[in-house]
């Protein structure tokens, strides 16, 4: 990607306000842009990192035998009268009315459909267990979104959903969705703490938040420095001291960053989602679900990973994995150099390695500053000093090395 092409240019300062850094960061260096207040648009850069996050979780999901499927973003009123959400659930439901005087309700959730296909098409035991999920957009109804992708009324959510026939098979399938969790968050450059949590209108009997830690978060959680236990206050309230061990309890701010809950027969009884057991009797279906919010997760890595330079995105969620500049400052010399910068932009293509080329006729200080802003793990500068040889630097480190082409690769 050239990046005199690029859509749109760095701003010079945030917005004025923002308040959390990734707010900040990403509307700075054009990775987003505020359409409404909890409404935004993932702009060239944002989308890219947003789909890389996506895939991520893709892969990890689908080790655990998650099957993906898309469901409607409406669903009809009827559905959620069935589990008593229509004007019980927390944020309450964008509604709307077709021209035929038909109620339906932009999804938050999707609990109530999901569980009407399980019905649909799930008869016996013999089809368990059974893993579906989706990433689709939210709608939440926020009384005050804030802080950028951190708090939104529209999102990308991966939400998966786990049928069973017993509570043994949820159990069996609730930890390796625990250790799915943690995968993503490793493979995004974040350490989670996962901790006892509240179910909410989600409902069930028992739920887990996925934490992050970070002193900008508005999630305070307590975590036993002994033992590793943890709990969000909603829960830990009720403890003086760690449940298993005695040990003394800290709080901690952080950012929550996945939500995984235990429903058990919560909607499979209220919407007769029933099987057929090995011994011939109907039952209704085991459940289980599982979200992480995309955009919200990649405030998070922002939040986590960045210096007062701007973003340093991981590797594995970056929006490109080079940031080749051509830096020139005697004219006559500016067509080599140039020629030398184009063979080195080409060749990396072909190496199957994305790079964002800044060949813009500007300062390199400008050049240099929107690169630290934007955050691209490795920069490559082509100079007249750099000679035959490419300036190599890695965002999370103050090492500048000249290294061949060849090198570069290897490295890379």
């Amino acid at each position: 990607m050239l990046q005199s092409k690029l859509f749109p240019s760095t701003q010079k300062q945030p917005p004025k306000e923002a308040v959390s850094i990734s707010h900040k960061l990403l509307t700075q260096a054009g990775f987003i842009d505020q359409l409404a207040s909890g409404i935004w648009s993932f702009l060239p850069l944002g989308w890219r990192a947003h789909q890389k996050i996506a895939e991520i979780i893709r892969q990890e999901i689908n080790k655990i035998g998650g099957q993906e499927v898309f469901l409607p973003t409406l669903s009809p009123k009827e559905l959620w009268l069935e589990t008593g959400r229509w004007d019980a659930i927390d944020p309450p439901l964008f509604k709307v009315e077709d021209r035929h005087k038909k109620e339906l309700a932009l999804g938050s959730t999707h609990e109530e459909v999901i569980t009407y296909l399980a019905r649909k098409f799930i008869k016996s035991y013999k089809e368990l267990p059974l893993a579906l999920y989706q990433i689709q957009t939210k709608f939440r109804n926020e009384m005050r979104a804030t802080s950028g992708l951190l708090r939104t009324r529209e999102f990308a959510m991966k939400d998966l959903y786990s049928f069973h026939a017993d509570q043994k098979d949820l159990d069996r399938y609730y930890k390796e969705v625990q250790i799915a969790y943690k995968n993503i968050f490793k493979l995004c450059g974040l350490e989670s703490i996962m901790v006892e949590a509240s179910s909410g209108t989600i409902g069930g009997k028992e739920s887990h938040e996925f934490m992050v830690l970070s002193e900008t978060g508005e999630d305070k959680i307590i975590i036993c420095q002994k033992c590793g236990f943890g709990a969000n206050l909603e829960v830990g309230d009720k403890y003086k001291n760690c449940p298993n061990c005695k040990g003394k309890l800290i709080k901690k701010s952080s950012i929550e960053s996945g939500h995984i809950f235990k429903l058990g027969v919560t909607y499979s009884q209220k919407m007769k989602a029933n099987f057929v057991t090995q011994d011939g009797k109907q039952k209704p279906l085991i459940m289980g679900c599982y979200g992480i919010g995309l955009g919200r997760l990649m405030a998070t890595i922002v939040e986590a990973l960045h210096d007062s330079e701007g973003i340093v995105w991981n590797k594995n969620v970056s929006p490109f994995d080079v940031h080749l500049i051509l830096i020139s400052k005697s004219q006559e010399k500016d067509d080599k150099i140039k020629e030398k910068a184009d063979k080195i932009y080409q060749t990396l293509q072909k190496e199957k390695i994305e790079v964002l080329y800044d060949e813009r006729k500007i300062s390199p200080g400008i050049k240099l500053k929107d690169s630290d802003l934007i955050g691209i793990p490795v920069r490559l500068i082509v100079s007249e000093k750099t000679g035959d040889k490419v300036e190599f630097k890695e965002r999370d480190k103050k090492e500048v090395k000249l290294l061949s082409l060849e090198e570069v690769i290897k490295k890379i």
